[in-house]
């Protein structure tokens, strides 16, 4: 997520109210997840188990809960919470604004395009030409669509991430002020619900096809092309390349990639990234020959204890 307008390091400390190592006037653009982030950027850390990964990223300025050495070319916040100082910057940049009409004053709405009844279209909404939004389809705040989609009824776009901090008291969500981005030709199925982006885009790749039921997590990016059956659940921070084809009720864990043209067979669990241009099936999911070659030996097994005489 980048700022309106550029802020110093020591307009971001007074925001947050902590101490900072580097220039004050240092120039910070913006705020992202380590896995998006840019020159210009604050990511934040809050376990010293990834401080490195931190400090070594492309992050220029990090929010961090220890003083410690400041990399060259860098900048520290210094804070004794950094989840919630990160909120606090979200809820600054990007505060909720209630809406007073089912489709908001600002959102634009392209030429030729169709919104059912009882559809809600939030602030800064952009809808491209020759779309069909079908009737109770959601649309949250700052969602980008792009033209000829559409989207069944009961569908859901930009909702909250589904990530917490579990604390003594309870569990402490992480606001989301990242988009959701739907490209040219895409369809929608009823009753699906895609999660905005925690800082960056959740993005649907042009001419992707999205049956119904599904759900597609925070920041996770999908490609050109690709096909996803029913009630398939895809975790956050997801890559799925062009033209990949997965198949109904798979789950796939979050930050894991999957390749180019690769196929998912029907209820497999994916816990790993995934080569393209292979197909895949069960849980964990592997490669269609090795997984009969395991299926073929787990089915030798009473054959060798007879073997062998076990009883």
């Amino acid at each position: 997520m980048k700022f309106p307008n550029p802020h110093t390091l020591k307009q971001i400390s007074e925001i947050i109210d902590c101490q900072f190592i580097g220039d004050a006037n240092f120039q910070v653009l913006g705020m992202n997840e380590i896995h998006v982030v840019e020159a210009g950027d604050i990511v934040f850390v809050d376990h010293p188990k990834y401080y490195d990964k931190a400090l070594e990223s492309a992050a220029t300025i990090v929010l961090i809960n220890k003083e410690v050495a400041c990399p060259e070319g860098k900048a520290l916040l210094i804070s004794n919470d950094p989840f919630r100082d990160f909120n606090k910057l979200t809820q600054h940049f990007k505060p909720f604004v209630s809406s007073n009409s089912a489709i908001s004053p600002s959102a634009k709405i392209g030429k030729d395009t169709i919104i059912q009844p009882n559809c809600f279209i939030g602030n800064n909404v952009v809808i491209g030409d020759n779309c069909i939004i079908h009737s109770n389809v959601s649309i949250y705040d700052d969602t980008v669509i792009g033209n000829n989609v559409i989207i069944h009824a009961g569908s859901i776009l930009g909702a909250s991430a589904f990530y917490y901090k579990k604390r003594p008291e309870g569990f402490d969500q992480l606001k989301s002020g990242g988009r959701v981005v739907i490209q040219d030709y895409v369809d929608i199925g009823a009753l699906c619900t895609i999660d905005r982006g925690v800082t960056a885009d959740t993005t649907i790749g042009e001419g992707s096809k999205l049956d119904n039921q599904i759900q597609v997590g925070h920041d996770t990016v999908i490609g050109k092309k690709c096909l996803i059956a029913s009630q398939v659940g895809i975790a956050g921070c997801v890559i799925i390349e062009d033209e990949v084809t997965i198949w109904g009720q798979v789950g796939i864990t979050s930050g894991i990639t999957i390749g180019e043209k690769a196929v998912i067979s029907a209820q497999s669990g994916v816990s790993k990234s995934l080569d393209g241009n292979k197909s895949y099936f069960g849980t964990p999911a592997d490669d269609f020959r090795s997984k009969y070659k395991e299926i073929a030996a787990i089915r030798k097994i009473p054959e060798i204890l007879e073997r062998l005489k076990i009883k």
